[in-house]
């Protein structure tokens, strides 16, 4: 059974390829960086860093990957695509909500993903056939 109770605080991050500015909102409704066609009814993020990188590089877009620090403006749930569906318990502190997050600063010391790995996770969604839980 999936557990929705976030198991984790922030600080929070969003990886992605947007140019945002300090109180812009993300907000649910957007394009699946995962599965083509799907509109997400989540906006998604991290308390990694790292993981927020790895979500920019992955993002669809030519633009530099950015990471942002955000803050949930409403209830959020852990991530059920990863949490208990692939690693039990919430090791990637993964998190989504149907309220927008507020950016409120970006970081810019972040360790960026290296090519060959980003290309690996690439390869490994394009053969997932699991389906998203939206």
């Amino acid at each position: 059974m999936f557990n929705d109770t976030p198991s984790g605080k922030g600080p929070f991050y969003h990886g992605t390829k947007a140019e945002l500015q300090i109180g812009d909102l993300l907000t649910p409704g957007g394009s699946s960086n995962y599965q083509a066609g799907l509109k997400m009814n989540h906006i998604y993020f991290t308390a990694l860093i790292n993981g927020a990188g790895l979500a920019a590089s992955l993002a669809k877009s030519d633009g530099p990957e950015r990471v942002y620090i955000v803050e949930p403006t409403g209830t959020f749930e852990n991530d059920p695509n990863v949490t208990d569906k692939k690693f039990p318990g919430n090791p990637t502190r993964s998190y989504r909500s149907e309220s927008p997050l507020k950016i409120v600063g970006e970081v810019k010391d972040w360790k960026k993903t290296a090519d060959e790995e980003v290309q690996k996770w690439r390869e490994k969604l394009d053969s997932n056939k699991g389906e998203i839980i939206n």
